[in-house]
């Protein structure tokens, strides 16, 4: 094992505190800590301020004022009747604040965590038990309604926040909490005689518990992930022999259900699943732990049932934005090319539950499909779910809308705000990985990222005006001559390319693996990469199987999807018609949305001027030249309730 020591950024919690750099393995690729990367750019950078002075603020005020804070206090005659989810939602706020606090100082908001896990602490019981709903409401049903009840669900969010608190803070208070409740629940489940066979019926604790075994060392939460996964799916079914006992919390809602089993992904043992079903959020958390624990156990089985389950859902299950979900009914897929665009469900927490899948399929292997797929996500469906000024937000994302959709600030179930807060706070983890040889550029993201490379420090210093163009610079910075390899993404959506180094052109074609250039030298102080990624205007078609989208088309620029909004089109936009033949332009609108890149070009609109009354003619309408103006999808909605669409008539 190899141990580099670096200084913390300046704005950090404690400007005199070193951490540890830690690479454990020569081979696997980690992600860096987002203590070792800054963020500095004009597209991320203000989106990240925002969501530290504004979405964090105002989450807090809203659990506030919801009730979320006070039921803490399990005072049963309060007038408050937590909601089963209600814990998650406290927990994920945590977690945003933890990771905004190991960036950026703030002693009021650490103090507001600090009294947030006192009440925490309070409401703990003497076994180790935490859930206020099940404690204040129910407690005769603990551990009795494993389906609905979401017990595990809350504490695997609890888990996350707790190491998340650890590692910016080094404070121990909500991690012993949790802790005590992890081995509380290990007495209770596994396979040993007398134990319960359960698993949670909305998956979240999975991953929870590796990112505890990676914090605390503790083998034994290692092993109480692995079955949970191991069991979800046997048969006698969990679910059914529960049911014979009591009615679950959502029983009403599910018996509407057509296959409950698939809904939570229990219908068959996860390595047998092939195809991505039921509620997108369970799944997309299922398939991230079992990335994880492919990782942590070296069991090839779990990687290969990801992979298969990869395929499916990106070549049959997923919208052009990266949202996934078909249908409110039961949040989640259908079946296959089933990809309805007004109804589509589209989840904020699916887009960040997908970033978090193919994030973690990143360091089990570097292919750029699955960058690809989370920049694709990380642009588009997840950023789409916030406002600019980071207090209103969309549970679903639909990619057409009668203009009757708007977002909100809260909701009765508010487990997408917080998510992509604590994505948003996060951020500098995705950038980079790396192993003890290679580090590996997976976005294009303004700042600096700080590696150990051989006990070596490393820097390396990204320039670019990215999503809006493609001229990145990346400076590479050591105290002496270093011999490792860089690793750098071509976008799949980049059909040409042009790399240099010291002013040197490198040839991609040859030096290209699935994705990614690897540039293998001894690097020197400033040796520099550029990188150039032509950004054409470009139509995008779905496969012919996709009946909703037959005749349309969509538009894309690098890795934005665009859409067309009536404030700057017409009020109907099904009458508009994009001709194939007609050039589509981009253009930096600064006036626009903060200063966005539009696109612009001919069409044409079906004129009812001369219709009259008539509902039906043997003759067809006429047509007149109208200006297309499309804008980015994730910006719409921000001026108001209008229609929008991301698949245009085309002729």
């Amino acid at each position: 094992m190899s141990t580099f020591l670096i200084k913390n950024f300046p704005d950090s919690i404690n400007d005199t505190e070193e951490i540890s750099l830690q690479i454990t393995d020569k081979k696997l690729y980690h992600p860096l800590s987002i203590k070792n990367v800054e963020i500095d750019d004009t597209f991320w950078g203000p989106r990240i301020k925002i969501n530290r002075e504004n979405t964090i603020p105002f989450q807090y005020k809203q659990l506030q004022e919801v009730g979320h804070l006070e039921a803490l206090k399990l005072d049963k005659n309060s007038g408050i009747t937590p909601h089963p989810f209600w814990d998650s939602d406290i927990a994920k706020w945590i977690e945003a604040s933890s990771y905004s606090l190991e960036k950026h100082y703030d002693p009021e908001l650490d103090k507001l965590i600090d009294e947030t896990i006192e009440l925490l602490a309070s409401s703990q019981q003497s076994d180790g038990y935490l859930n206020t709903y099940i404690t204040t409401v129910c407690p005769e049903r603990r551990w009795k309604d494993l389906r609905d009840s979401h017990e595990l669900y809350c504490a695997g969010h609890l888990m996350e926040a707790a190491v998340a608190h650890y590692n910016a803070t080094k404070k121990r208070s909500l991690l012993d909490i949790v802790c005590r409740y992890a081995d509380y629940i290990d007495t209770v489940f596994g396979p040993e005689e007398g134990k319960l066979r359960g698993y949670p019926g909305h998956q979240e604790i999975e991953l929870a518990l590796v990112k505890l075994y990676r914090v605390t060392g503790e083998k034994r939460y290692l092993n109480l992930s692995l079955f949970f996964i191991n069991e979800r799916g046997k048969e006698p079914h969990y679910f059914e022999e529960e049911a014979k006992h009591i009615k679950g919390y959502f029983d009403d809602l599910f018996s509407t259900f057509d296959n409950l089993k698939e809904y939570n992904q229990s219908h068959a043992p996860v390595r047998e699943q092939t195809k991505v079903v039921g509620h997108s959020v369970r799944a997309m958390y299922m398939y991230s732990a079992m990335a994880d624990l492919a990782k942590e156990t070296n069991d090839n089985s779990l990687k290969e049932a990801c992979e298969r389950l990869w395929e499916n859902l990106h070549g049959q299950r997923m919208y052009i934005t990266g949202g996934i979900g078909s249908t409110a009914k039961h949040e989640g897929f259908t079946f296959d090319y089933d990809l309805p665009n007004e109804t589509a469900y589209a989840e904020t927490c699916a887009a960040i539950g997908l970033v978090f899948w193919n994030h973690r399929m990143l360091q089990l292997d570097l292919n750029g499909k699955y960058a690809d797929s989370m920049e694709r996500a990380l642009y588009n469906g997840v950023l789409s779910g916030m406002s600019l000024d980071g207090k209103k937000y969309f549970y679903n994302n639909p990619l057409a809308s009668l203009g009757d959709i708007g977002r909100q600030e809260w909701f009765d179930v508010s487990c997408c705000p917080p998510n992509i807060s604590r994505l948003l706070a996060s951020l500098g983890n995705y950038i980079y990985s790396q192993n003890e040889r290679d580090i590996n550029v997976h976005l294009y993201i303004g700042g600096h990222g700080i590696f150990n490379v051989n006990d070596e420090k490393v820097t390396l210093v990204q320039k670019s005006n990215y999503p809006w163009d493609g001229d990145i610079s990346i400076k590479v910075k050591v105290d002496r001559p270093t011999e490792f390899s860089i690793n750098l993404r071509i976008p799949s959506w980049s059909n040409r390319a042009k790399l240099t180094l010291n002013g040197q052109e490198v040839d991609i074609e040859q030096k290209l693996k699935n994705g990614y250039v690897k540039l293998s030298r001894e690097w020197k102080e400033n040796d520099e990469i550029k990188l150039l990624l032509l950004m054409p205007v470009e139509r995008v078609y779905s496969h012919p199987e996709v009946r909703h989208n037959i005749n349309k088309v969509a538009i894309q620029r690098g890795p934005i999807v665009y859409c067309i909004e009536s404030i700057d089109n017409v009020e109907s936009l099904h009458r508009m018609i994009l001709p194939k033949e007609e050039e589509l332009t981009a253009e930096f609108d600064e006036e626009l949305l903060g200063g966005v890149v539009k696109v612009i070009g001919k069409a044409k609109i079906f004129d009812d001027s001369n219709w009259g009354n008539n509902l039906y003619k043997i003759t067809p309408p006429k047509e007149t030249d109208i200006q297309l103006t499309a804008v980015p999808y994730y910006l719409w909605n921000n001026r108001g309730l209008g229609e929008m669409r991301v698949w245009i008539n085309e002729r």
